[in-house]
């Protein structure tokens, strides 16, 4: 009986002991936590937010700090935005702030401020969007030996098309791939464009550069000559190539515009440079590529006329598919590139609004 009393005291007691380890380790946790835990913490509220050339937009981003550990003032906080790259490696600065002192780099100079709603705000306001704005920005709040970041997507509302030159297909390399969009009043898409535009069900067989530098194409419809009839529909990816020897098309993107697309009622017919002066005649400019694409995906723009546009080529935008105007799909349509001389189309053009 002695013994069992006994071993039942040790019990008891030994259960103290690890009961009062366990507390004390546990508050230990706790402080350790406490002390080296983060002071600074930087959050943007939405992940991605979305908006259309010429729109402006507020890119999210608050932060929250310990004020036991930095005081009351928040004079000695800096707050920078910058763009990252394709390959994640670079980042191209856009603004900084520190108290008074701000600065604006590049092509944002004039586009951009700080929204300031509150102490804590770091969002970051962008005007006048352009299509070159769409990406990936990191805010990130310094104050003292503390600093955090957060990321936010920029989308645009838009449209990715396939485009070639008159020289034919595979005659681009990366370069020239970036300056035909341009030309046509878009940018190179990136692969969540054309990612995008292939859930919305573009289908294209020949391979063309995105922004990162690989090359690559969508296909709904498997088939033969597209990768094989047997396998499953996607993005086809080619990898990466040669920015300067190799050859492809290339995905466009273009978004809205400030202006009006429109056909020109013309009582003949038109070589391409009387497409040319015809437009400049009215007021306006013979239409680019990109504009079509815009004003067909856009504004639902509908017209079963073939007619010149900047680059030489011959199209029309049918958003009614209906019989002898593209009649099982809805599509800008590409008859190719005539001779410039031929008499037999008319024009489309573009009035910019000032």
């Amino acid at each position: 009986m002695k013994s069992l009393l006994l071993l039942v005291l040790i019990s008891i007691c030994w259960a103290d002991h690890l009961s009062d380890n366990y507390t004390l380790d546990h508050d230990r946790v706790i402080h350790i936590q406490a002390e080296n835990g983060p002071r600074l913490l930087v959050e943007a509220e939405q992940a991605k937010v979305f908006s259309h050339r010429g729109g402006n937009v507020t890119l999210p981003c608050k932060f929250y700090r310990d004020p036991t550990a930095f005081g009351s003032g928040i004079h000695k906080i800096r707050i920078k935005w910058t763009k990252l790259t394709s390959d994640y490696l670079k980042e191209v600065d856009v603004f900084v702030s520190m108290g008074y002192h701000k600065k604006t780099y590049g092509g944002y100079q004039g586009r951009v401020f700080l929204k300031g709603g509150s102490d804590n705000d770091a969002s970051l306001v962008i005007t006048d969007l352009t299509l070159e704005d769409y990406g990936r920005y990191k805010c990130e709040v310094i104050e003292g030996l503390e600093d955090d970041t957060a990321v936010v997507a920029l989308d645009l509302q838009g449209v990715v098309f396939p485009y070639f030159p008159r020289l034919g297909r595979y005659n681009l390399n990366f370069h020239e791939a970036q300056q035909a969009c341009l030309d046509q009043d878009a940018a190179i898409a990136s692969f969540d464009q054309l990612y995008d535009a292939w859930r919305g069900g573009l289908d294209w067989c020949n391979a063309g550069w995105l922004s990162d530098g690989s090359v690559q194409y969508p296909i709904t419809k498997p088939r033969e000559p597209c990768g094989g009839q047997n396998t499953v529909p996607g993005v086809r990816n080619y990898g990466f190539w040669d920015k300067d020897k190799s050859r492809y098309d290339v995905f466009c993107f273009t978004s809205n515009f400030n202006g009006r697309f429109y056909y020109l009622i013309h009582p003949t017919k038109l070589t391409y440079d009387e497409a040319v002066q015809a437009c400049l005649n009215d007021g306006a400019q013979i239409a680019k590529v990109g504009q079509i694409f815009a004003a067909w995906k856009i504004l639902g723009y509908d017209r079963c006329d073939a007619g010149w546009l900047a680059d030489g080529s011959v199209r029309y935008p049918i958003s009614r598919p209906r019989r002898r105007c593209s009649p099982t799909e809805a599509a800008v349509r590409f008859v190719g590139f005539p001779d410039k001389k031929h008499k037999l189309y008319g024009v489309y053009c573009f009035r910019a609004y000032n």
